[in-house]
């Protein structure tokens, strides 16, 4: 079980770039449930561009993909900045849980879900969306269920954004090779394949780590 507290561990919160943005983002009238709050609107602009790219050809088409493979990653950096600005900037709100949590979860079903309009199989987007959502889940129960927090892949949230990430990136240039959709199938057959094992395995270690640390009832 990784035990990490309540915070993802992540290696560019460390880096200087990184804190020196948080910093820059703590000194400004900018709460941290504002930038969790801009994670949804970057999530509904990667969304939309995968679905327009879909209905579009060639250099449109093209760029569609590059605009939410970029605003994918936009979603990312929000989500890194938000609990800097809130923990080593010290502006932490007393709703800052919810909205933590909350934005991810709509993030995942607007990407997910845009991505599956565009190859014309919404199921498959369902599918990622609903078992990513399962992976929060399972680590949001445990942690009610007092165990240490879990955000073990192998399809976490960081492998999911950049498994949409390298797709959207790829298929810009599916022109190349006559492509139509094939990437981004493979992508989201990959996440909800992976997203739904993460949600086992969650569940396993969680499961086990119950019954080690449950109280002595003799």
């Amino acid at each position: 079980m990784t035990e990490t507290g309540d915070r993802r561990p992540l290696a560019s919160r460390n880096t200087r770039w990184a804190q020196a943005v948080a910093r820059r983002l703590a000194s400004m009238n900018l709460t941290p449930n504002r930038i969790s709050q801009a994670s949804m609107l970057a999530a509904a602009l990667a969304g939309l561009a995968f679905w327009l790219a879909g209905e579009s050809e060639d250099v449109v088409r093209a760029s569609l993909f590059i605009t939410a493979a970029l605003f994918c990653q936009l979603r990312l950096l929000c989500n890194l900045f938000d609990g800097m600005v809130a923990v080593e900037g010290g502006k932490g709100e007393a709703d800052g849980p919810f909205w933590n949590e909350f934005p991810d979860r709509i993030a995942d079903i607007l990407i997910f879900v845009g991505a599956g309009f565009a190859i014309g199989v919404p199921a498959l987007g369902f599918a990622a969306a609903t078992f990513g959502v399962l992976t929060a889940y399972v680590r949001e129960l445990g942690r009610a269920n007092g165990a240490p927090s879990d955000f073990s892949g192998p399809m976490a949230k960081q492998h999911r954004m950049a498994t949409m990430t390298l797709a959207a990136v790829v298929s810009a240039f599916e022109g190349l090779w006559l492509g139509d959709g094939e990437v981004l199938w493979i992508a989201l057959l990959a996440i909800s394949i992976g997203a739904a094992l993460t949600a086992g395995l969650r569940a396993r270690r969680q499961i086990a780590w119950l019954r080690k640390n449950a109280p002595n009832k003799g």
